[in-house]
């Protein structure tokens, strides 16, 4: 038994759910099209490059969560995980997922997308546990601000390294499967680290490191 350890966007599902969602916004009204469209593209394309301040970017994605109520969008994140995600879920990553469950192994997702968007499509692969940038709650409603550290390149193994501590899990013989080169850092903390369908930064460093390359598409 040991931990098993997966990224969610374009791993475990075949498009990244923080765009998507931004744009789930968009078709359906939301936000400002024109701004935030043209932002959220901007946005996305300095994470494939490396160079996303994730700051900024939580503080531009998760300010429409101020703006209403729970309820109401809780109500949307419902039609958005129906009508976006669940078509974009992968045979071969339930698969994946069960080889692992059924060697006993513990299983964790984690993501630099925000447990909002996050937590359901999670829940839809059986998986209990969480990492993902927590965005904050005051009185009742989502402030657009965020607790702790950005669930983001190093901050990954910063949170991971808190939940090992806090769960007594361990680290020896993990696995981590990631698509991105963002994830360089945790993925040169685990034992086995695998990438998937990855980038072309990530398939170089996979290719020189000697890592497995798999496809889940």
């Amino acid at each position: 038994m040991s931990l098993a350890i997966f990224d969610l966007d374009n791993t475990l599902i075949a498009d990244d759910s923080d765009f998507l969602w931004g744009q789930f916004l968009v078709d359906a009204g939301i936000v400002d099209k024109d701004h935030y469209e043209q932002a959220n593209q901007k946005f996305y394309e300095d994470y494939k490059h490396g160079t996303l301040d994730i700051v900024e970017f939580l503080h531009f994605s998760l300010a429409p969560l101020a703006c209403h109520e729970p309820a109401q969008l809780y109500r949307w994140r419902e039609e958005f995980v129906e009508t976006l995600i669940k078509p974009i879920m992968l045979d071969a990553a339930h698969a994946l997922v069960e080889r692992h469950r059924a060697a006993g192994d513990t299983l964790l997702v984690i993501t630099a997308t925000n447990r909002f968007v996050t937590e359901p499509i999670v829940k839809l692969y059986g998986i209990d546990n969480l990492l993902a940038t927590t965005p904050e709650m005051k009185d009742g409603r989502y402030t657009g601000r965020f607790n702790g550290t950005p669930c983001f390149q190093q901050g990954k193994v910063t949170l991971l390294q808190q939940w090992l501590a806090e769960s007594g899990e361990s680290i020896v013989g993990s696995h981590f499967y990631s698509d991105s080169h963002n994830d360089l850092p945790l993925l040169n903390l685990v034992e086995r680290p695998v990438a998937v369908d990855p980038d072309p930064k990530l398939r170089q460093a996979a290719e020189q490191a000697h890592w497995p390359i798999i496809s889940l598409r």
